[in-house]
């Protein structure tokens, strides 16, 4: 039996109302007090994450995601520094 196959990509590339699994995550991407805030917020590895909605027209910020029973919003440059994986 063929095990499932793990999508890996960014979390500004995931499509919507697809949940995903964080990776991992690039703090040395963000300054200090910005991972201090996505650390807040609850992303971190390990978590499960569904993108909701993301901005229109040029920066497509902000993006909206699912975290728990949670809906928040981060910038594109940040959720392009968080791995997710995908089963296909």
């Amino acid at each position: 039996m063929n095990a499932p196959v793990k999508l890996a990509m960014t979390l500004d590339k995931l499509p919507m109302r697809k949940p995903a699994m964080i990776s991992a995550i690039d703090w040395v991407s963000m300054s200090e007090n910005e991972g201090a805030q996505i650390r807040n917020l609850g992303l971190n590895e390990g978590v499960e994450v569904e993108k909701l909605y993301q901005g229109m027209f040029g920066m497509h910020d902000p993006i909206a995601l699912k975290v728990g029973r949670m809906m928040i919003a981060i910038r594109k440059s940040h959720a392009s520094a968080i791995s997710v994986d995908i089963t296909a």
